[in-house]
C-alpha cells in the first residue's frame, strides 16, 4: 500500500514531472533538425548509442544486472527489434512531415497502450471517460491528416523547407504505434527482466540493428552533420534517453504511475509550441485544434480514477 507520501505529488515531484514532460515535447523537434543533414536511420544508431552509455552507467548505480540471465536474452531482443521499427519509421516519418505533426502523432501512443490493453490483452478496462478520450483524441489526429493546407507549409522565416506529407504523417502513425506495442511488452516482460538491464540491451541490440541497416541503405558522411544536428542528437540522447529516463525512475519509485502520467498532456502542447518557434512550423487553426484534442485525450485518459489514487 502507498504511503502518505506516495499519494500525493509536492511541489518539487510536480515541478520535476513538468520538466520531463515538457522535454519530452521537444524530440520531435530536435529530430526534425537531426534528420536535416544526418540520415534518419543513423540518427536513431546515434541517439540510442549515447543511451546505451548512459545506461551503463545506470546500471551500475542501480546495482542492476549488466548482463542478461538465462531466459532473458529473447525478451530483450524482441524490444530492441521493437525500438528499431519504431525510431526507425519515426525518423523516416519526421523527415517527411513537420516537427509540430511528428509531436502530435506519436503521442498517440498513450491511445495505442490504452486500445491494445482493453482489446488486446485485456489488462485494463476502458472507462467510458477514457472512451470519449480515445474519440476526442482521435478526431483531432483525423482533422490534421485531412488538412489539405497543413501540406503546403510555409515558414514564417523561410529557412526551413518543412512540409507536411500524407507519408510522412502516416508513417508517424504507424511509429506512435509500434510504440504503444513496444510499452505494452515492456510492461509484461519487466517482469521476467530487470528494468535496466531490459533497456540497456534493447538499447545494444538497437544500435546494432540501425548501424546495419545505416550501412546498407543509407550514405553518411560525419563532416556533412550541421551543428544543429550535433546539438540535437546530443539533446536526444542526454537529454531525452539521460536526464528524463533518470527522472522518470525516480518518480516512480516514489509515485503512482498514474498520478505521473496525467501530466504527459503537457507533451504535445510543448511540443508544438517549441515547433513553432524553433522549425517555424505553420500555426494553423486546424494545428491548434488537433492540439487540443490529443491533450485533451490524454487528459483524459491518464487522469486517474479514486481508486487508482488511494490504493
Amino acid at each position: 500500500m502507498h504511503d502518505e507520501h506516495n499519494q500525493r505529488l509536492g511541489a518539487g515531484a510536480v515541478s520535476l514531472t513538468l520538466l520531463t514532460a515538457l522535454l519530452w515535447g521537444g524530440t520531435a523537434v530536435g529530430n526534425r533538425f537531426a534528420v536535416d543533414t544526418v540520415p534518419p536511420i543513423a540518427v536513431g544508431g546515434i541517439r540510442f548509442a549515447l543511451a546505451a552509455v548512459f545506461m551503463l552507467a545506470w546500471c551500475r548505480f542501480e546495482r542492476a544486472p549488466l548482463w542478461p540471465a538465462h531466459g532473458q536474452w529473447r525478451p530483450s531482443l524482441i524490444a530492441g527489434v521493437l525500438l528499431f521499427l519504431q525510431i526507425t519509421t519515426f525518423n523516416i516519418g519526421i523527415e517527411r512531415s513537420t516537427a509540430s505533426h511528428g509531436t502530435l502523432f506519436i503521442n498517440t501512443f498513450v491511445f495505442w497502450v490504452a486500445a491494445i490493453e482493453h482489446f488486446v490483452t485485456r489488462d485494463h478496462r476502458l472507462s467510458l471517460r477514457q472512451l470519449a478520450g480515445l474519440i476526442v483524441a482521435a478526431t483531432g489526429v483525423v482533422l490534421l491528416v485531412l488538412d489539405e493546407s497543413a501540406a503546403h507549409r510555409v515558414s514564417a522565416t523561410d529557412l526551413t523547407p518543412d512540409r507536411a506529407t500524407l507519408a510522412g504523417d502516416l508513417l508517424l502513425l504507424t511509429s506512435a504505434c509500434l510504440l504503444g506495442v513496444k510499452i505494452t511488452y515492456t510492461r509484461r516482460v519487466v517482469r521476467l527482466v530487470p528494468p535496466g538491464t531490459l533497456t540497456l540491451w534493447h538499447d545494444v541490440f538497437g544500435v546494432v540493428l540501425f548501424a546495419a541497416a545505416s550501412l546498407m541503405f543509407e550514405q553518411f558522411r560525419p563532416e556533412a552533420a550541421a551543428p544543429q544536428a550535433i546539438l540535437s542528437l546530443l539533446y536526444l540522447g542526454v537529454v531525452i534517453s539521460g536526464f528524463c529516463f533518470a527522472a522518470q525512475a525516480w518518480l516512480l519509485k516514489r509515485h503512482s504511475a498514474s498520478l505521473i502520467a496525467v501530466f504527459s498532456f503537457a507533451t504535445p502542447v510543448s511540443g508544438v509550441v517549441l515547433a513553432v518557434l524553433l522549425r517555424g512550423d505553420a500555426l494553423s487553426p486546424w494545428l491548434l485544434i488537433a492540439g487540443a484534442c490529443v491533450a485533451t485525450g490524454i487528459l483524459l485518459v491518464t487522469l486517474p480514477t479514486e481508486a487508482a489514487v488511494t490504493e
